[in-house]
């Protein structure tokens, strides 16, 4: 089983790493699943929160553009 990305660089999740927060959304900007991600379920959670936090202060998107259809 891989380390998760966290436990394995002793950091936390912040609102303000918006470059660490991409990595674990999809291309369409949902949030990636603790199986695809291999994090583990503390860190999951608060990256979950950060994200939710980041996106309210417009860092992140909260959908990718599809442009005009």
């Amino acid at each position: 089983m891989t380390k998760c990305f966290f436990c394995e660089f002793k950091a936390t999740p912040s609102y303000k790493e918006v470059d660490n927060l991409e990595k674990f959304l999809s291309p369409r900007k949902k949030i990636i699943n603790r199986e695809r991600s291999g994090v583990c379920a503390k860190h999951q959670r608060l990256l979950t929160k950060h994200i939710k936090y980041a996106r309210f202060l417009s860092l992140l998107p909260f959908v990718s553009y599809q442009g005009m259809r």
